[in-house]
Protein backbone atom coordinates (compact mmCIF):
# COMPACT_ATOMS: atom_id res chain seq x y z
CA UNK A 1 0.00 0.00 0.00
CA UNK A 2 1.39 3.39 -0.99
CA UNK A 3 2.11 5.98 1.66
CA UNK A 4 -0.11 9.04 1.08
CA UNK A 5 2.21 11.15 3.21
CA UNK A 6 5.01 10.67 0.70
CA UNK A 7 2.85 12.10 -2.08
CA UNK A 8 1.76 14.97 0.13
CA UNK A 9 5.39 15.77 0.91
CA UNK A 10 6.32 15.87 -2.75
CA UNK A 11 3.29 18.01 -3.58
CA UNK A 12 4.11 20.44 -0.77
CA UNK A 13 7.70 20.82 -1.88
CA UNK A 14 6.88 21.20 -5.56
CA UNK A 15 4.23 23.81 -4.80
CA UNK A 16 6.70 26.32 -3.38
CA UNK A 17 6.64 29.40 -5.66
CA UNK A 18 10.39 29.99 -5.48
CA UNK A 19 11.94 31.16 -8.75
CA UNK A 20 14.49 28.70 -10.11
CA UNK A 21 15.90 30.83 -12.91
CA UNK A 22 18.43 33.63 -12.59
CA UNK A 23 21.52 33.88 -10.40
CA UNK A 24 21.26 32.46 -6.91
CA UNK A 25 22.63 34.40 -3.93
CA UNK A 26 25.37 32.80 -1.93
CA UNK A 27 23.58 33.45 1.35
CA UNK A 28 19.94 33.46 2.42
CA UNK A 29 19.00 34.84 5.83
CA UNK A 30 15.69 33.67 7.33
CA UNK A 31 14.14 36.02 9.92
CA UNK A 32 10.84 34.86 11.50
CA UNK A 33 9.05 37.86 12.99
CA UNK A 34 5.93 38.16 15.12
CA UNK A 35 5.12 41.64 16.47
CA UNK A 36 8.74 42.79 16.11
CA UNK A 37 8.10 46.20 14.54
CA UNK A 38 9.93 48.13 17.27
CA UNK A 39 13.32 46.64 16.46
CA UNK A 40 13.25 45.62 12.80
CA UNK A 41 14.89 48.74 11.35
CA UNK A 42 17.80 48.52 13.79
CA UNK A 43 18.11 44.78 13.16
CA UNK A 44 18.26 45.12 9.39
CA UNK A 45 20.82 47.92 9.56
CA UNK A 46 23.17 45.66 11.53
CA UNK A 47 22.40 42.66 9.32
CA UNK A 48 23.11 44.59 6.14
CA UNK A 49 26.39 45.96 7.48
CA UNK A 50 27.53 42.37 8.07
CA UNK A 51 26.15 40.64 4.97
CA UNK A 52 27.36 43.22 2.41
CA UNK A 53 30.91 42.17 3.17
CA UNK A 54 30.34 38.44 2.75
CA UNK A 55 28.95 38.07 -0.77
CA UNK A 56 25.61 38.07 -2.57
CA UNK A 57 22.71 37.58 -0.22
CA UNK A 58 18.98 37.79 0.36
CA UNK A 59 16.93 38.30 3.51
CA UNK A 60 13.63 36.45 3.85
CA UNK A 61 11.43 38.10 6.48
CA UNK A 62 8.56 35.85 7.56
CA UNK A 63 5.63 37.81 8.99
CA UNK A 64 3.93 35.25 11.22
CA UNK A 65 0.52 36.92 11.33
CA UNK A 66 1.69 39.96 13.30
CA UNK A 67 -0.91 42.27 14.81
CA UNK A 68 1.33 45.34 15.01
CA UNK A 69 3.22 47.23 12.27
CA UNK A 70 5.70 44.43 11.56
CA UNK A 71 4.57 43.98 7.95
CA UNK A 72 4.72 47.73 7.31
CA UNK A 73 8.25 47.83 8.74
CA UNK A 74 9.30 44.96 6.47
CA UNK A 75 7.86 46.80 3.47
CA UNK A 76 9.80 49.90 4.49
CA UNK A 77 12.98 47.82 4.67
CA UNK A 78 12.24 46.34 1.24
CA UNK A 79 11.75 49.80 -0.24
CA UNK A 80 15.23 50.76 0.95
CA UNK A 81 17.09 47.49 0.36
CA UNK A 82 16.66 45.24 -2.66
CA UNK A 83 18.05 42.25 -0.73
CA UNK A 84 14.94 41.97 1.47
CA UNK A 85 11.95 39.80 0.63
CA UNK A 86 8.80 38.96 2.55
CA UNK A 87 6.75 35.83 3.20
CA UNK A 88 3.50 36.93 4.85
CA UNK A 89 1.61 34.02 6.38
CA UNK A 90 -2.18 34.05 6.42
CA UNK A 91 -2.27 33.94 10.24
CA UNK A 92 -0.05 33.21 13.22
CA UNK A 93 1.26 29.65 12.88
CA UNK A 94 4.01 29.86 15.49
CA UNK A 95 7.75 30.36 15.24
CA UNK A 96 8.58 26.76 14.34
CA UNK A 97 6.30 26.81 11.29
CA UNK A 98 7.35 30.37 10.38
CA UNK A 99 10.98 29.24 10.34
CA UNK A 100 10.02 26.33 8.10
CA UNK A 101 8.23 28.69 5.72
CA UNK A 102 11.29 30.89 5.51
CA UNK A 103 13.53 27.93 4.72
CA UNK A 104 11.11 26.79 2.01
CA UNK A 105 11.49 30.09 0.17
CA UNK A 106 15.29 30.42 0.32
CA UNK A 107 17.57 30.04 -2.70
CA UNK A 108 21.02 30.56 -1.23
CA UNK A 109 23.90 28.10 -1.18
CA UNK A 110 24.08 28.63 2.57
CA UNK A 111 21.14 29.60 4.79
CA UNK A 112 21.30 31.45 8.11
CA UNK A 113 18.42 31.44 10.61
CA UNK A 114 18.36 34.32 13.08
CA UNK A 115 15.77 36.04 15.28
CA UNK A 116 14.85 39.70 14.76
CA UNK A 117 15.14 40.75 18.41
CA UNK A 118 18.95 41.20 18.26
CA UNK A 119 19.53 38.76 21.09
CA UNK A 120 21.48 36.82 18.49
CA UNK A 121 23.98 39.41 17.19
CA UNK A 122 24.31 39.51 13.38
CA UNK A 123 28.00 40.26 13.94
CA UNK A 124 28.49 36.55 14.75
CA UNK A 125 27.49 35.54 11.20
CA UNK A 126 31.03 35.93 9.72
CA UNK A 127 32.25 33.32 12.21
CA UNK A 128 29.49 30.96 11.07
CA UNK A 129 30.43 31.59 7.44
CA UNK A 130 34.13 30.95 8.14
CA UNK A 131 33.31 27.58 9.69
CA UNK A 132 31.02 26.71 6.75
CA UNK A 133 33.77 27.50 4.28
CA UNK A 134 35.97 24.95 6.06
CA UNK A 135 33.56 22.26 4.89
CA UNK A 136 30.93 21.96 7.64
CA UNK A 137 27.30 21.62 6.58
CA UNK A 138 25.85 22.80 9.88
CA UNK A 139 27.33 25.53 12.06
CA UNK A 140 25.52 25.92 15.38
CA UNK A 141 25.75 29.13 17.38
CA UNK A 142 26.08 28.02 21.00
CA UNK A 143 25.26 30.46 23.80
CA UNK A 144 28.22 31.10 26.06
CA UNK A 145 26.30 33.66 28.13
CA UNK A 146 22.59 34.55 28.31
CA UNK A 147 22.38 38.21 29.32
CA UNK A 148 18.98 39.68 30.17
CA UNK A 149 17.43 36.37 31.27
CA UNK A 150 16.29 35.49 34.77
CA UNK A 151 18.12 32.80 36.79
CA UNK A 152 14.98 30.62 36.62
CA UNK A 153 14.90 30.90 32.81
CA UNK A 154 18.58 29.98 32.54
CA UNK A 155 18.15 27.04 34.92
CA UNK A 156 15.10 25.57 33.19
CA UNK A 157 16.69 26.03 29.76
CA UNK A 158 19.85 24.27 30.92
CA UNK A 159 17.87 21.36 32.37
CA UNK A 160 15.78 21.01 29.20
CA UNK A 161 18.77 20.95 26.83
CA UNK A 162 20.54 18.37 28.94
CA UNK A 163 17.41 16.25 29.17
CA UNK A 164 17.01 16.29 25.39
CA UNK A 165 20.70 15.47 24.95
CA UNK A 166 20.48 12.37 27.14
CA UNK A 167 16.89 11.15 26.74
CA UNK A 168 16.68 9.99 23.14
CA UNK A 169 18.58 8.96 20.02
CA UNK A 170 18.77 12.56 18.73
CA UNK A 171 21.46 14.42 20.66
CA UNK A 172 20.29 18.02 20.94
CA UNK A 173 23.25 20.44 21.17
CA UNK A 174 23.38 22.09 24.60
CA UNK A 175 22.49 25.81 24.85
CA UNK A 176 21.86 26.07 21.11
CA UNK A 177 18.79 27.78 19.69
CA UNK A 178 17.70 28.31 16.09
CA UNK A 179 20.60 30.69 15.29
CA UNK A 180 22.78 28.72 12.89
CA UNK A 181 24.07 28.35 9.32
CA UNK A 182 23.14 25.41 7.09
CA UNK A 183 24.36 24.30 3.71
CA UNK A 184 21.89 23.86 0.89
CA UNK A 185 21.80 20.08 1.25
CA UNK A 186 20.90 20.41 4.94
CA UNK A 187 18.09 22.86 4.09
CA UNK A 188 16.78 20.49 1.42
CA UNK A 189 16.89 17.62 3.91
CA UNK A 190 14.98 19.67 6.50
CA UNK A 191 12.43 20.47 3.80
CA UNK A 192 11.61 16.78 3.51
CA UNK A 193 10.48 16.62 7.14
CA UNK A 194 6.90 17.92 7.13
CA UNK A 195 5.53 16.77 10.49
CA UNK A 196 2.86 19.10 11.90
CA UNK A 197 4.20 19.18 15.45
CA UNK A 198 7.53 20.83 14.78
CA UNK A 199 10.50 21.24 17.07
CA UNK A 200 13.08 22.81 14.80
CA UNK A 201 16.06 22.37 17.11
CA UNK A 202 15.41 18.64 17.09
CA UNK A 203 14.82 18.55 13.33
CA UNK A 204 18.10 20.36 12.69
CA UNK A 205 19.92 17.85 14.90
CA UNK A 206 18.13 14.86 13.33
CA UNK A 207 19.34 15.46 9.76
CA UNK A 208 22.97 15.11 10.81
CA UNK A 209 25.79 15.98 8.35
CA UNK A 210 29.17 17.40 9.46
CA UNK A 211 28.51 19.88 12.25
CA UNK A 212 30.56 22.33 14.29
CA UNK A 213 29.88 24.99 16.90
CA UNK A 214 30.66 28.67 17.30
CA UNK A 215 30.39 30.21 20.77
CA UNK A 216 28.80 33.63 21.31
CA UNK A 217 27.32 35.81 24.03
CA UNK A 218 23.58 36.26 23.77
CA UNK A 219 22.51 39.86 24.26
CA UNK A 220 19.38 41.23 25.94
CA UNK A 221 16.37 41.91 23.72
CA UNK A 222 16.85 45.18 21.79
CA UNK A 223 13.20 46.28 21.75
CA UNK A 224 9.71 44.98 22.42
CA UNK A 225 8.72 42.12 24.70
CA UNK A 226 9.43 38.41 24.49
CA UNK A 227 6.62 36.22 23.18
CA UNK A 228 7.90 33.21 25.12
CA UNK A 229 6.24 33.11 28.51
CA UNK A 230 6.67 30.05 30.70
CA UNK A 231 3.47 28.43 29.43
CA UNK A 232 4.62 28.62 25.80
CA UNK A 233 8.07 27.40 26.78
CA UNK A 234 6.47 24.45 28.58
CA UNK A 235 4.46 23.57 25.48
CA UNK A 236 7.57 23.86 23.31
CA UNK A 237 9.38 21.52 25.68
CA UNK A 238 6.50 19.03 25.35
CA UNK A 239 6.79 19.25 21.57
CA UNK A 240 10.49 18.50 21.75
CA UNK A 241 10.15 15.62 24.19
CA UNK A 242 7.22 13.92 22.45
CA UNK A 243 8.63 14.48 18.94
CA UNK A 244 12.06 12.98 19.49
CA UNK A 245 11.86 10.52 22.38
CA UNK A 246 9.59 7.84 23.78
CA UNK A 247 10.83 8.58 27.28
CA UNK A 248 7.41 9.63 28.73
CA UNK A 249 5.85 6.36 27.57
CA UNK A 250 8.72 4.40 29.06
CA UNK A 251 8.37 6.29 32.35
CA UNK A 252 4.64 5.50 32.40
CA UNK A 253 5.45 1.82 31.78
CA UNK A 254 8.06 1.68 34.52
CA UNK A 255 5.82 3.58 36.92
CA UNK A 256 2.97 1.14 36.26
CA UNK A 257 5.33 -1.79 36.77
CA UNK A 258 6.58 -0.30 40.04
CA UNK A 259 3.03 0.22 41.31
CA UNK A 260 2.15 -3.36 40.33
CA UNK A 261 5.14 -4.75 42.25
CA UNK A 262 4.28 -2.65 45.31
CA UNK A 263 0.66 -3.84 45.09
CA UNK A 264 1.74 -7.50 45.01
CA UNK A 265 4.01 -6.97 48.03
CA UNK A 266 1.24 -5.18 49.89
CA UNK A 267 -1.24 -7.96 49.03
CA UNK A 268 1.23 -10.53 50.38
CA UNK A 269 1.53 -8.54 53.60
CA UNK A 270 -2.27 -8.39 53.96
CA UNK A 271 -2.57 -12.16 53.41
CA UNK A 272 0.13 -12.93 55.97
CA UNK A 273 -1.41 -10.59 58.55
CA UNK A 274 -4.86 -12.12 57.97
CA UNK A 275 -3.53 -15.64 58.49
CA UNK A 276 -1.63 -14.71 61.64
CA UNK A 277 -3.82 -12.01 63.22
CA UNK A 278 -7.18 -12.67 61.63
CA UNK A 279 -9.31 -10.41 59.42
CA UNK A 280 -8.85 -6.80 60.36
CA UNK A 281 -10.67 -3.84 58.77
CA UNK A 282 -8.21 -1.51 57.05
CA UNK A 283 -8.22 2.15 58.04
CA UNK A 284 -10.07 4.67 55.90
CA UNK A 285 -7.09 7.10 55.48
CA UNK A 286 -4.77 4.40 54.14
CA UNK A 287 -7.47 3.13 51.79
CA UNK A 288 -8.11 6.61 50.37
CA UNK A 289 -4.38 7.19 49.97
CA UNK A 290 -3.97 4.04 47.91
CA UNK A 291 -7.06 4.77 45.76
CA UNK A 292 -6.02 8.36 45.05
CA UNK A 293 -2.45 7.34 44.29
CA UNK A 294 -3.50 4.66 41.82
CA UNK A 295 -6.04 7.02 40.25
CA UNK A 296 -3.37 9.67 39.80
CA UNK A 297 -0.97 7.19 38.18
CA UNK A 298 -3.68 6.01 35.79
CA UNK A 299 -4.70 9.54 34.79
CA UNK A 300 -1.07 10.57 34.26
CA UNK A 301 -0.46 7.52 32.08
CA UNK A 302 -3.59 8.24 30.05
CA UNK A 303 -2.42 11.83 29.64
CA UNK A 304 0.94 10.70 28.27
CA UNK A 305 -0.76 8.30 25.86
CA UNK A 306 -3.17 11.08 24.88
CA UNK A 307 -0.29 13.44 24.02
CA UNK A 308 1.17 10.93 21.58
CA UNK A 309 -2.23 9.91 20.22
CA UNK A 310 -3.15 13.55 19.60
CA UNK A 311 0.01 14.01 17.56
CA UNK A 312 -0.78 10.93 15.49
CA UNK A 313 -4.29 12.32 14.92
CA UNK A 314 -2.94 15.64 13.68
CA UNK A 315 -0.45 13.96 11.36
CA UNK A 316 -3.20 11.92 9.67
CA UNK A 317 -5.06 15.06 8.56
CA UNK A 318 -2.35 15.92 6.00
CA UNK A 319 -3.00 19.64 6.33
CA UNK A 320 -0.38 22.02 4.92
CA UNK A 321 2.00 23.43 7.49
CA UNK A 322 1.11 27.01 6.60
CA UNK A 323 -0.71 29.20 4.11
CA UNK A 324 0.96 32.17 2.44
CA UNK A 325 -1.00 35.35 1.97
CA UNK A 326 1.78 37.13 0.11
CA UNK A 327 5.28 36.36 -1.13
CA UNK A 328 7.60 38.93 -2.66
CA UNK A 329 11.26 38.07 -3.13
CA UNK A 330 14.01 40.62 -2.96
CA UNK A 331 14.49 42.66 -6.10
CA UNK A 332 17.45 41.94 -8.36
CA UNK A 333 18.47 38.93 -6.33
CA UNK A 334 22.08 37.97 -6.70
CA UNK A 335 23.28 41.56 -7.41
Amino acid sequence: MENPLAHRTLETLSARPVPTDGPRPVFSVVIPAYNESAGLIAFHARLRAVMDGLGTWEAIYVDDGSTDDTRAMIDAIRADDHHAGIVALSRNFGKEVATTAGLDFTRGTAVIVIDADLQDPPEVIPELVAAWRKGFDMVNAQRRARDGETPLKRLTASLFYRLMRDAGPVKLPVDTGDFRLMSRRVVDAVGLLRERHRFMKGIFAWVGYPTTTVLYDRAPRHAGETKWNYWRLWNLALEGITSFTMMPLKIATYLGLTVAVISVLYAAEVIVKTIILGNQVAGYPSLMTVVLFLGGVQLMTLGVIGEYLGRVFNETKYRPLYLVERFEPGREQGD
